[in-house]
């Protein structure tokens, strides 16, 4: 994040909107980024709101795992909805003015919706350690009360948080440039245009990052450690494939989001780059919500086969 001397009084402003720049250092290629980004969007509709219809209407996905497959899809919906359809307001008309209002507002959903992403991910990872490492009480410990709990905890944790943090990222002095080098309004391009001493504000985005990013994956990565201690131990090589079929899928969405998400919110300023930030935010914004049902369904039997009654339908 830049960092900028503090100015003369009279060279803070605060700005009535904001510009996104996106992709304007590529206009030629503004149509096939708009056809390419508008095909993704598509696929991501599509894709996760067939998940999410599976697995509430057909019989044999009403189980715990599904249920929280459907919510993540949905989440998925609602995440990259948030940035992606400006973007492609962006693209097609090249009226990248956003106002204050909307820019913060966007922000806090971007905000709100990846901590329930992080939230989320560790739930499911706690439902498949309950079920390969407590499978006679499984049914018990995840009755449809503690899921819905699990759920809703999910979604609404991070809400009061996030609001707070969008609010002391807007309430830094600006000035000079109002040009957001980014494709939607992210912290790091907005506190690159922060004038004085934003030691605090910039420390808060560190607790921000620790607590929804290295807390879920932390938990996510003993829930695996104890899986994979007791996969291990399972005498028959087919249970042991089967167990591990079950949590791939999960572990490389986990991959996905929390590697590229990590990388751009923790890594050090002098890595910063504005280009960087964009290809980082690429891979937790678009590319984990477009290759999510890809993954959950390539080795996923039970899908494939609601999927087939689906459409023979």
């Amino acid at each position: 994040m830049m960092h900028h001397p503090k100015p003369p009084e009279e060279n803070v402003t605060t700005p009535v909107e904001f510009v996104l720049l996106g992709f304007a250092d590529v206009p030629h290629l503004r149509w096939f980024l708009f056809g390419l980004f508008f095909a993704i969007y598509t696929i991501i509709l599509w894709g996760n709101g067939t998940i999410l219809i599976i697995t509430k209407v057909d019989p044999t996905l009403q189980t715990p795992m599904y249920y929280f497959l459907g919510n993540f899809s949905f989440l998925e919906i609602c995440y990259v909805s948030a940035t992606l359809p400006r973007m492609l307001l962006n693209l097609a008309t090249q009226r990248r003015n956003l106002s204050l209002v909307a820019c913060a507002t966007q922000m806090c959903f971007v905000l709100i919706l990846g901590a329930t992403e992080c939230f989320l991910l560790a739930v499911m990872a706690y439902d498949r350690h309950v079920a390969i490492c407590q499978p006679l009480h499984y049914p018990l410990i995840m009755n449809p009360k503690v899921c819905t709990k699990l759920v809703a905890g999910s979604w609404v944790s991070g809400i009061p948080v996030q609001i707070g943090q969008t609010i002391q990222v807007f309430s830094v002095p600006f000035c000079g440039s109002n040009q957001i080098n980014h494709f939607f309004c992210d912290i790091p391009p907005i506190l690159g245009l922060a004038c004085g001493e934003i030691l605090v504000n910039k420390m808060m985005v560190y607790l921000g990052a620790i607590l929804f990013l290295f807390v879920p994956l932390l938990f996510i990565l003993v829930s695996y450690s104890k899986i994979i201690t007791t996969v291990l131990k399972l005498p028959s090589t087919t249970g042991r494939a089967k167990a591990f079929s079950t949590c791939s899928s999960h572990l490389a969405v986990v991959g996905l989001f929390f590697g590229s998400s990590i990388i751009t919110y923790l890594r050090p300023k002098s890595d910063h780059s504005a280009e960087k930030d964009k290809v980082l935010s690429l891979f937790y914004t678009i590319v984990t919500p477009m290759f999510n049902p890809i993954i959950y369904t390539l080795r996923n039997k039970d899908v494939i086969m609601a999927l087939k009654k689906l459409f023979s339908k």
